[in-house]
């Protein structure tokens, strides 16, 4: 087995908030055709387009021009910190090369057929092969993969189960999504099942059947239940111990061939688990074993 080299992946400069980046990429599954990975919280999918290059600056630039002008704000609304951000295409480019010529566009996004925020962490699936690209791509595209996040929110919520069917589209002149907008509105749903309540929070198994960006996020502040963390559609001001999204990508479940269902999970971080009982009273237990290709006939 020829030795992989453990040095850091490449970079970009980012401004975000300051995410205690620790935890490190691990493969979960993997075939001669696929694989699939952990992402961890706080690491991009793939490296940055220039469009989200260009906003970045732009926000810079707008926060050295605010500063210069003296106003108040406060350290929540204050111009975001530029920080490095590791890239998860980078750390699989180290150790499976072959990636390098797999996608639609590989010079950008190697061997990736879905993403996750760079705030999300959890299950993600990387083709080897053009031909597992494309299938797995056409997977996605007939909703044939099922997804499960767990999310903490804020706010109790009462419902056992929900279906979110409104649509999702862009705020103008923001890169915010809304149930509200008018501009790029798309089809958008998401189920949900309680299960826990308690002390102003809910955890929550979800389930999106389509895959709009930010669409957990969104449909969940549409009910009044942001996720805890997330600064861009919940409150600004969040529980001191809540410095990252609580949001992970569970498990995906799917037929890779036919007659067989595979599905595959992720354990969800330490920080997950740790806001979940700073959230419980510290008396509520996630479990972490990992299943790995388990068959899933019948299960619901």
């Amino acid at each position: 087995m020829s030795e992989v080299s453990e040095a850091r992946p490449r970079t970009v400069r980012l401004i975000g908030y300051n995410l205690n980046i620790v935890d490190q990429p691990e493969v979960i599954y993997e075939t001669r055709e696929f694989l699939a990975v952990n992402k961890p919280a706080g690491w991009l999918t793939h490296g940055i387009a220039k469009s989200e290059e260009r906003r970045a600056k732009s926000e810079k630039g707008k926060g050295k021009r605010e500063k210069r002008k003296g106003s108040l704000r406060s350290p929540l609304s204050a111009p975001r910190s530029p920080l490095l951000v590791p890239v998860l295409t980078e750390w699989l480019l180290a150790r499976y090369p072959e990636i390098a010529r797999v996608g639609d566009k590989p010079a950008e996004r190697p061997g990736i057929v879905h993403r996750l925020d760079r705030e999300t962490s959890g299950a993600l699936l990387v083709a080897r092969t053009q031909a597992r690209f494309e299938s797995l791509k056409r997977l996605f595209q007939a909703r044939q993969i099922r997804k499960r996040y767990q999310a903490l929110v804020l706010g109790e919520i009462t419902e056992r189960s929900g279906r979110i069917t409104a649509p999702i589209g862009i705020q103008s002149g923001t890169i915010r999504r809304s149930t509200r907008a008018e501009r790029m509105v798309k089809t958008a749903v998401t189920e949900f099942r309680t299960r826990r309540v308690k002390g102003g929070y809910s955890l929550l198994d979800v389930w999106p059947e389509t895959g709009r960006t930010h669409q957990i996020r969104v449909h969940l502040a549409s009910l009044g239940h942001p996720v805890v963390g997330d600064r861009l559609y919940g409150p600004k001001r969040q529980p001191s111990w809540a410095d990252a999204l609580v949001l992970h990508a569970r498990s995906l479940e799917f037929s890779p061939s036919s007659g067989e269902r595979l599905r595959i999970e992720a354990p969800p971080p330490a920080s997950f688990r740790a806001a979940v009982r700073h959230a419980f009273g510290g008396r509520f237990h996630i479990r972490t074993k990992l299943v790995l290709g388990r068959r899933a006939e019948g299960d619901k």
